[in-house]
């Protein structure tokens, strides 16, 4: 099993790699014990090509972190049957140059506690008493990048670390940045869940001053089913964007998409993950 090594604030994570061989390129699996959140869930380490080489040595790399780790590289793994791609896609982009080599780490939820970790405030639909969202940036920051920092070679600082996810992963996404301002810099937000707990993180964007330097926000017209509900959701995000740009976002921070007939699902997210990569670390 090799040894046991702790983050700065306690978890444990193991410094064997389990390689997938399923995904495109190398992608590592590690378990990984948080304190905060008490439970266990693997961390997927997804390299670019060359990592390895003995040129990249001294070479440090972008960082993207991702929720719903196990949606993201392998059919197999993912708890609805389809993946988003990101090791074909960032394969892919890395080696047209169109985004610089990056390390991208899925972090898996935490399964029947999903909706309690991705939740921050409580919420009567769905109802949600005892939700721990707030603890998240804590897990990030102190467990899961001190990890990843140590065990690979990463360029720290906002301009070199993105977050992002989709539905709660996404909610919990926004929820860091605002609560940890000028840490991350690159924001991708696919399919917001923004209705939970009364539009709580709506309310909290309006007093947001520090965003990240480019966010790509991302909706479908067809999200929840019903076309009054589904014109509620995009009508959310774009309020959420409109937010975002008084506070200066460009066109050039700040990418708002929203697709035509477009559902809450793991590949529409899938079908927009390339431009999103690009937009977030490709040059502009």
């Amino acid at each position: 099993m090799g040894r046991i090594p702790k983050t700065t604030n306690g978890a444990i994570a193991t410094a064997r790699s389990i390689r997938a061989t399923g995904a495109t390129g190398d992608l590592r699996l590690h378990e990984f014990r948080s304190r905060i959140f008490r439970n266990q869930r693997f961390l997927r380490v997804w390299l670019p090509p060359g990592y390895d080489d003995p040129s990249n040595a001294e070479r440090r790399y972008p960082v993207f972190y991702l929720n719903d780790g196990q949606n993201l590289f392998e059919a197999s793994a993912s708890f609805t049957g389809v993946e988003w791609g990101v090791d074909e896609t960032a394969d892919r982009l890395v080696r047209e140059d169109v985004v610089p080599p990056m390390i991208i780490v899925g972090i898996d939820n935490a399964g029947k506690n999903r909706l309690r970790e991705y939740m921050p405030h409580r919420s009567m639909q769905p109802v949600m008493w005892r939700v721990q969202g707030t603890l998240y940036p804590d897990f990030l920051f102190a467990e899961v990048m001190p990890f990843v920092e140590r065990d690979y070679r990463v360029a720290t600082g906002a301009e070199n670390t993105g977050l992002g996810g989709s539905s709660l992963g996404a909610l919990i996404a926004l929820y860091t940045v605002i609560a940890r301002p000028g840490e991350v810099g690159r924001l991708l937000l696919e399919s917001p869940s923004l209705w939970v707990s009364n539009r709580q993180l709506i309310k909290e964007s309006r007093a947001v001053r520090i965003w990240p330097e480019r966010i790509f926000l991302a909706v479908g017209t067809a999200e929840a089913g019903g076309a009054e509900r589904s014109r509620s959701v995009v009508d959310d995000v774009r309020e959420l964007a409109a937010i975002m740009r008084r506070v200066v976002l460009s066109e050039k921070r700040l990418r708002l998409v929203t697709k035509e007939d477009a559902g809450h699902s793991e590949a529409a997210w899938a079908q927009r993950f390339p431009e999103a990569l690009k937009f977030l670390f490709g040059a502009q």
